[in-house]
């Protein structure tokens, strides 16, 4: 599988806390939308006809919260089909859900790593192609944050797992910039290296987000603060890497007003104009 590009340019997701200050722009500076479809379903009325109106303006992805693609219990196949519905409906260009687990006998309210084991691959590559069969599309998979290592020995690198789930389930990649920095800094890796063996040609798009620093040595990925400069020069360095990619900004709480939130919008595209430029010079090394 070689993950096209569902959308293009910058991206932001859609909260509920952002729809009446968005609705008074005439003109902003994304171009695409996402929402977890969780959250939207089931939605009608009021709260129905404004969403409409921006999935008529923009094009949207959705990321999904809650299939638990690496949790013990069976899927959750009327969760997909009213998915499915909502994807249909609103001409949603991509889904993708995290490559993590967020039930076992409940819901636990965060997003759990899998164990890094040749099992655990398995198990969840086949979860996801049941869930890309059921959807009748191809997914995408976000690489999480996590505090503590995942339960019982490794058998293999966060990367060397996200690899070999990624081919033996074929599906795309959500690369999430801030993640790579937060499970950096968290677990004694280098994020550029670890984005350097991602496999671009998966890639759907990217995530940007800021976090929180608990401490020196331990950062929370919470979207509820502006991205920091290491992070902005990590996803530099993905486009260098990969090529300019459909790059969407997390905002998850503590909103700014449109004027700070859009000059950080407006960073995303200088990045990747300043990336396009300098792609297009000609290489002199040589002369």
């Amino acid at each position: 599988m070689t993950a096209l590009a569902p959308v293009h340019g910058i991206g932001l997701g859609l909260r509920r806390a952002l729809m009446g200050p968005l609705s008074q722009c005439e003109t902003v500076p994304f171009q695409f939308m996402e929402v977890a479809p969780e959250n939207w379903i089931p939605m009608g009325g009021r709260l129905g006809r404004e969403f409409r109106r921006f999935t008529e303006r923009f094009p949207f992805v959705c990321h999904g919260l809650s299939l638990s693609l690496g949790g013990p219990h069976p899927l959750d196949f009327e969760l997909l089909a009213a998915i499915k519905r909502f994807l249909d409906e609103h001409q949603i260009r991509c889904y993708t859900e995290h490559l993590s687990y967020c039930s076992d006998g409940g819901h636990l309210y965060d997003l759990m790593p899998i164990p890094f084991t040749g099992e655990a691959v398995r198990y969840v590559a086949d979860r996801i192609r049941r869930v890309q069969d059921f959807l009748e599309r191809p997914i995408g998979i976000e690489h999480v944050s996590y505090y503590t290592p995942p339960g019982g020995p490794a058998e293999m690198t966060e990367l060397e797992f996200i690899r070999a789930v990624l081919e033996e389930a074929d599906c795309g990649l959500l690369l999430d910039v801030n993640n790579a920095y937060v499970n950096g800094i968290n677990h004694g890796y280098d994020p550029y290296s670890f984005i350097d063996g991602l496999p671009g040609e998966r890639i759907c798009y990217v995530h940007i987000a800021g976090h929180y620093d608990e401490a020196e040595d331990l950062k929370v990925d919470t979207h509820g603060s502006a991205v920091i400069e290491p992070v902005w020069s990590l996803l530099e360095h993905a486009y260098r890497r990969f090529g300019v990619l459909p790059t969407l900004l997390e905002r998850d709480f503590n909103f700014p007003d449109n004027d700070t939130l859009f000059a950080e919008l407006s960073r995303i595209g200088d990045t990747q104009r300043q990336v396009e430029d300098q792609a297009r010079k000609p290489d002199r090394s040589s002369a």
